[in-house]
């Protein structure tokens, strides 16, 4: 034991060497075996969030809203742009290198020869970090699925499941009642078991009444209804009116808020918020990489999209801004995803495509991606004046279109999570 990583880099380089990223093992024996011998649990009520898109900013806006009222909030949200330190906050702070190394040295000094993959290893130290930060609520976002994955083995008191759409198919299977199924899995018996999806897979439904979990779904238990200005939720036995939009843009954002009022409802008696928290907490969220709009000119826009749900509502977005002549796409996708539904999605807006190459073995080749994007302007009446181009990383995409695009236009960069991080880290470089 005396050999291990006493820096944050040099475990996060071992974990990577050890298991690499690629491997999924779906299952959760191993993760419970370890989290036993850690003696791993919350004193705290704990709220875990799933779903195929909205996840990141239900947490985010729980998170907020919780701050405000003078909670001491955990929260695990992932994957990460920058720092491996974005996935754990405590009290709206990144975890310090410090308490991330002592947290892996906990689990590796428990783990003995049980096998665990980058992202179990990495969510039992974090589960690790939480449950000893003295926390007043945790708040726990769900990787892939729910019912198989690692954050999965702690109970959820209230647990929400945003949207339900078709992703991650090698391992959730191809229909929404499969994936609904799954996502279902975050249930218990006798906790609340949130929906903000209108329209919820039978599955979900069915699983969370055979297990006994009190089920909330959008327009039966809660609601919203709206204009220009604001916004007013209705759930089971609380009303809260004149409420201002979600600081974060994008139409699907007032399911999520809704559901996050469903949640506080439905803790009320244990974490009670006030009206102006809720306020607050809406009003001044941030999150980064989900319809993000930075300051400046041209208009850069930096979307996580990698599924044709979230490209639907990106597109719809744009669709929503003021005129633009031209857009250009900084665009890399995973070999896995429904590349050719995403880009369909975005077709209408996009004039000029800049894909681009990813830094791992699982993304489609930029060569892929431009043969696709050739086609779908071919079928254009307007094809005329429109271009792809290839790049062998985001960050060369990103300056060519910087490069090309008039002030008045726009950049949108979306698709894998990996896009997004190297247009930031190339913006950030940039700066400095």
């Amino acid at each position: 034991m005396s050999n291990l990583p006493t820096t944050l880099p040099a475990w996060l380089a071992l974990l990577e060497n050890r298991h690499s990223e690629t491997q999924i093992n779906m299952g959760l024996e191993r993760v419970q075996a370890v989290k036993a011998r850690m003696g791993l649990r919350f004193a705290c009520p704990v709220i875990m969030v799933a779903g195929t898109n909205g996840k990141g900013s239900t947490c985010a806006m729980l998170e907020s809203v919780l701050l405000r009222a003078g909670y001491k909030v955990g929260l695990y949200i992932k994957p990460h742009f920058l720092d491996f330190n974005e996935r754990a906050r405590v009290g709206g702070e990144l975890a310090s290198d410090a308490e991330l190394v002592a947290s892996f040295a906990a689990v590796e000094a428990v783990r003995g020869d049980t096998p665990l993959t980058y992202f179990e290893f990495t969510t039992l130290a974090i589960l690790h970090l939480l449950a000893g930060a003295g926390l007043d609520v945790a708040i726990l976002e769900v990787g892939l699925g729910g019912r198989l994955d690692a954050v999965n083995v702690i109970d959820a008191d209230v647990a929400i499941v945003t949207s339900v759409d078709i992703d991650h198919t090698d391992y959730l299977g191809s229909t929404r009642e499969a994936i609904g199924f799954e996502k279902a899995g975050i249930f218990r018996a006798g906790k609340t078991a949130i929906c903000s999806d209108p329209v919820p897979p039978a599955s979900l439904v069915a699983h969370a009444e055979a297990i006994g979990a009190d089920l909330w779904l959008m327009g039966r238990d809660f609601n919203y209804s709206g204009d220009k200005q604001q916004w007013n939720y209705g759930g089971r036995l609380q009303r809260r009116n004149s409420l201002a939009y979600p600081s974060l843009r994008g139409a699907n954002q007032i399911l999520n808020a809704a559901a996050v009022l469903a949640a506080l409802e439905a803790l009320k008696m244990v974490l009670p918020v006030g009206a102006q928290e809720v306020r607050t907490g809406l009003v001044t969220v941030e999150l980064p990489g989900r319809f993000q709009v930075m300051p400046g000119l041209p208009a850069v826009i930096l979307d996580v999209a990698h599924n044709p749900h979230a490209a639907s509502a990106l597109n719809q977005n744009l669709g929503n801004m003021a005129y633009h002549p031209y857009t250009y796409a900084v665009f890399g996708s995973m070999l896995d995803k429904d590349i050719d539904g995403v880009m369909a999605a975005m077709g209408e807006h996009v004039d000029h495509w800049c894909v681009c190459d990813l830094p791992s073995p699982r993304a489609a080749s930029a060569s892929e991606l431009a043969a696709k994007a050739q086609s779908m302007l071919a079928g254009r009446a307007d094809s005329d004046g429109r271009s792809v181009a290839i790049f062998p990383d985001p960050a060369l995409a990103y300056a060519n279109a910087l490069s090309r695009a008039g002030e008045n236009d726009r950049i949108v960069v979306f698709g894998s999570f990996l896009t997004v991080a190297g247009v930031m880290v190339a913006r950030k470089s940039a700066l400095h």
